[in-house]
């Protein structure tokens, strides 16, 4: 892909993943408050942690830095992800 287009491309995934979160987010009940479930935390996770990635490998420039350093985001991505999927889940194991 060429270098000019490639950021403007990966600011739309970005952008349409924000519009997802926004559809996600519809979901009220009768009186407008907000529901949580847990497929929709699990998704906006999901979704916020693939945003972390493209942001670290495009515009924090580790694509191309040396495999290493790909390989240590890449871990904290999944660690974070780990952390906040486990601590919500233990949090509603606790209720």
């Amino acid at each position: 892909m060429n270098a000019k287009v490639r950021p403007l491309v990966i600011w739309l995934i970005l952008s349409a993943i924000t519009l997802g979160y926004l559809a996600l987010d519809s979901s009220a009940d009768d009186h407008g408050a907000y529901r949580a479930s847990s497929v929709v935390t699990t998704i906006a996770i999901g979704l916020a942690l693939v945003k972390v990635r493209l942001i670290f490998r495009e515009f924090m420039q580790v694509r191309n830095a040396p495999a290493l350093l790909c390989r240590i985001t890449d871990l904290w991505v999944l660690l974070i992800g780990a952390a906040l999927l486990g601590s919500y889940f233990i949090g509603l194991a606790a209720r």
